[in-house]
């Protein structure tokens, strides 16, 4: 697969909540960072995209919305910027994240590193209200977050697996 058709089918699949078809985008060793997760190999970064496509479909029809701008492919290197309208789940709130992304490709094309970078400040005073308002700057919220969302993770893939 070409670098750019990964890109594109990854946000295809995405904007369908369609979490199977963006993990075929993804090499088996693939690795997957955020400012929530920290992934390593194909498994718990398909179990991520199910948990959160499956988060937002339950939040039904209108709440959720992707769009994807500047992507580019060269060689085994690319990047995409891409913006997502959704509750969060935990809280209800509405939230706007705006993430920059950047990818390492395998020989085959696929993903084999995938990080994306946004705001942690931004997206925590939507997401949480005041403790991200007042937090979300500091490392301790940041930590909380990731354990928490590690957690859900865990909880999500026993939850498949059973």
């Amino acid at each position: 697969m070409d670098p750019r058709q990964t890109i594109d089918s990854l946000y295809a699949a995405f904007g369908r909540l369609d979490a199977q078809a963006m993990g075929r985008c993804y090499a088996d060793d693939a690795t997957f960072d955020d400012e929530v997760f920290g992934l390593l190999g194909r498994p718990d970064v398909e179990a991520m995209w199910t948990m959160l496509c499956d988060a937002a479909r339950a939040q039904g029809p209108g709440k959720w919305r992707l769009t994807v701008e500047n992507v580019q492919a060269t060689g085994a290197v690319g990047r995409a910027h891409w913006e997502a309208w959704y509750h969060f789940s935990a809280t209800g709130r509405p939230v706007h994240n705006r993430i920059d992304a950047s990818f390492q490709f395998a020989p085959d094309g696929r993903i084999a590193h995938h990080v994306d970078r946004f705001a942690f400040w931004n997206w925590s005073r939507q997401a949480l209200g005041a403790p991200g308002l007042l937090l979300g700057w500091t490392p301790l919220l940041r930590r909380k977050v990731r354990c928490q969302a590690a957690a859900n993770l865990r909880r999500h893939q026993s939850r498949s697996a059973a």
